[in-house]
């Protein structure tokens, strides 16, 4: 059974002397300075007249001592007592504690941690948290925000005192309510103590909760253990010291620490193996720490030299490791009396890596996403509550915590207790758009806790924000400009954007449809538009939102028009298949009107530009017969001509531009390598636009690891001399690596 214990007299003993008794019972643990520091506290405390605490029906004063001497048996340092006392005095209105009085009489270190204690007692209530649909998640986020508006690891510390403090006081509230405070210490508060490795407070936590939940099976469970925790707690201690002997006798170096399991812990792995309790062997365990992998083997003949080990009841997890990598030696023995007892063996790193490494509990099993800054930070608090009473640059190494480790997030409350993660620096608007749309979308104002902001106003953890609202109204676009501070997340920024594109949508759908068919009656193009296969390939998903995109001058109407009546590809390829008479060619060429090459000694016969290298005049040139289709004009260069066989070269043939009577224009594929910056498809596109130079198809591709972005467009020019200055305008455009043609 849980005995809780305090250096406090009797309730029905009067405040006066039971802050008296209180302070006497400290003189072996604090020096004479910080016993007068806890002094003054006491005499504030003793000026509050408020009414006893409806939970508990204690006094502000009492219920003050009990959360200090709780903190006082964890060997907390003496400002942390302090804060707890003084936080008493801010929870009713007859003892009000002003900031300079704090700063003045105890310090800038313990008047911000009364601070942080005040903001964390003006949250609404977790009930709501528990009643949440994403339970498990707003659990965490609950967590998270108790350790984000801690300044100070300390804080955290007198909140879980003070919630066993009323776990211990609350057995003759009415059920409902005393259920619903022990469903939130379970769900909450027990595993924010596991995850600072705050064992005391853990295991009592949840044995409460146990008893308050689930009273007949803890009850069970305790007559099932015949033997109190104190006389458990005292066969550990027999055992350690027969162990240390042993040792001693060897020479192994080891550390040896033991706990009795309590009974939610016993009750949860008899739940989960669906066992009884006889098949247990847990209930008593001691670990052992020492310096190598062979004293862990060494240490563990020990063991099994002096008591018999029960079948079965092995693991070494130092030969093959868990998948978390953690490492031990597990084994159970018939220890004195004939009682099952654990051991773990285990090197002092490998303790290590358990206990705040990712084998550790709290991380490996709790943690909810993957957050390293936060797990950082938590294992730092793990360590320096571990050390505090060991180091003497202790309060040193806190003050460098605070500095090293300011939290990347807060946590911000709804009107209705549910939890927010936000980054830092946020807005009352990016907490409007992280919870709906179309809350961010209507939103006019905002209140942070029952107070009126702008909403560029920073939130911190702790605030609550209501969001008004109105039906008629709109995002502005100020909202989207980095100057005025009203948005700092980019989810928020995106919902704005999209709200203003979607809002065009249906102008920009009917100019670019117009735009379109002007084009289309303008070149003479009477197909159809297929423009769902034509979204396709401009990465559209709708023939809609091109015509959108035409609109909006996103997209050029002469690239899509020229996309009309283009044949698919499967068909191009079938008629390539097609065979055709190939009529005899004659002996002598003279170049018909309109042809552009000239083919040495052949006349009449049909050519057209290779797709591959797409020609334009003035490139080396050569032909290449084919079967049934004319000769194809490739360019001299072109990887398709250097990589024929011996028989195909056979049917190259001489070729080179004919005398042109007028301007023609040829595709050509550009590719353009730059960084990937903002602003740089504008660029290009305006260079293009300048030059009067139509994009018939474009093609992008970001690389996040160099950051690099590559462009292959493919344009319409009308000779080689065209393209070159073309090329020379894009390579000076800034943070342009390279210009080539693409084949």
């Amino acid at each position: 059974m849980v005995k809780p214990l305090y250096n406090l007299p009797e309730p029905h003993t009067d405040d006066a002397e039971a802050i008296r008794h209180w302070l006497d019972s400290l003189e072996t643990q604090y020096p004479v300075d910080e016993r007068a520091c806890l002094a003054r506290a006491c005499e504030v405390l003793a000026h509050c007249r408020g009414e006893p605490r409806p939970d508990t029906g204690e006094t502000p004063i009492r219920h003050g001592l009990s959360t200090a001497d709780i903190l006082a048996r964890l060997r907390m340092d003496h400002e942390t007592l302090v804060a707890a006392l003084l936080k008493g005095c801010l929870d009713w209105s007859g003892g009000e504690l002003t900031e300079a009085a704090r700063l003045e009489d105890f310090g800038p270190g313990i008047a911000r941690m009364v601070d942080d204690l005040t903001r964390i007692d003006q949250l609404a209530n977790v009930e709501a948290v528990i009643a949440a649909k994403d339970q498990p998640q707003h659990e965490e986020n609950l967590r998270r925000l108790l350790l984000g508006i801690a300044e100070d690891v300390r804080v955290v510390l007198v909140v879980l005192a003070e919630r066993v403090h009323l776990m211990r006081a609350i057995k003759d509230l009415e059920p409902e309510r005393r259920t619903k405070i022990a469903r939130d210490t379970q769900r909450v508060y027990a595993p924010l103590a596991n995850r600072l490795g705050i064992w005391q407070i853990k295991w009592e936590l949840e044995d409460l909760s146990l008893r308050y939940l689930q009273p007949e099976e803890y009850r069970r469970i305790a007559r099932l253990l015949a033997e109190r925790r104190e006389e458990r707690e005292h066969y550990i201690a027999e055992v350690m010291a027969t162990l240390r002997e042993k040792f001693d006798e060897l020479g192994i170096g080891a550390e040896i620490t033991g706990r009795p399991k309590h009974i939610y812990s016993i009750w949860k792995k008899m739940q989960r193996k669906n066992v009884d309790i006889a098949d247990i062997f847990d209930l008593r365990a001691v670990r052992i720490l020492v310096d190598s992998v062979a004293d862990c083997y060494a240490a563990l003949g020990v063991v099994h030299g002096l008591w018999r080990h029960i079948p079965k009841e092995f693991d070494d997890y130092i030969a093959t490791p868990k998948g978390n990598f953690y490492q031990s030696l597990h084994t159970a023995v018939e220890g004195p009396e004939a009682k099952a007892l654990e051991v773990q063996i285990r090197t002092h790193a490998m303790h290590q890596h358990a206990e705040f490494g990712v084998a550790a509990h709290w991380a490996y099993k709790e943690a909810k996403g993957h957050d390293a800054e936060f797990q950082r930070r938590v294992v730092w608090m793990r360590q320096w509550l571990e050390t505090k009473n060991e180091d003497e640059a202790a309060g040193e190494r806190l003050e460098r915590f605070k500095a090293e480790f300011e939290p990347a997030h807060i946590y911000v409350l709804t009107p209705q207790s549910k939890v927010v993660e936000l980054p830092k620096g946020a807005t009352p608007l990016d907490f409007a758009y992280a919870i709906h749309s179309e809350i961010g979308n209507r939103c006019r104002g905002a209140k942070v806790n029952d107070r009126i902001v702008p909403l560029n106003h920073t939130l911190h953890s702790g605030d609550t924000v209501e969001i008004l609202t109105q039906k008629n109204t709109a995002p502005s676009r100020d909202w989207l400009s980095p100057h005025h501070g009203y948005l700092t997340t980019a989810r928020a920024r995106n919902r704005v954007r999209q709200w203003f594109k979607q809002q065009d949508f249906d102008k920009h759908l009917h100019e670019g449809r117009g735009l379109l068919e002007r084009e289309l009656a303008r070149l003479g193009i009477a197909d159809k538009p297929h423009l769902d296969e034509i979204a396709l390939r401009f990465n559209f998903k709708r023939g809609d939102d091109v015509l959108a995109a035409i609109g909006r001058g996103d997209l050029a109407v002469g690239q899509v028009a020229r996309q009309v009546g283009e044949p698919k590809a499967e068909e191009a390829k079938e008629r390539e298949r097609e065979p055709e008479i190939k009529p005899r060619p004659p002996r002598h060429h003279k170049p018909g009107a309109g042809s552009d090459v000239v083919i040495e000694g052949v006349d009449d016969l049909m050519t057209h530009m290779a797709p591959c290298c797409k020609p334009v005049p003035d490139d080396p040139i050569i032909g290449f017969v084919t079967r049934g289709r004319g000769v194809t004009i490739h360019r001299r260069d072109c990887g398709n001509i250097r990589h024929l066989g011996a028989e195909e070269r056979e049917r190259l043939i001489e070729a080179h531009w004919a005398d042109r009577s007028g301007p023609s224009h040829y595709p050509v594929d550009l590719l353009v390598v730059a960084a990937d910056r903002k602003g740089l498809l504008r660029d290009v596109s305006s260079i293009f636009a300048d030059a009067d130079v139509d994009v018939i198809g474009v093609e992008t591709h970001s690389e996040k690891s160099t950051d690099t972005a590559s462009m292959r467009f493919t344009i319409e020019v009308e000779d080689n001399a065209h393209l070159s200055r073309l090329m020379t305008k894009l390579q000076q455009l800034p943070e342009v690596h390279q210009v080539r043609r693409f084949h």
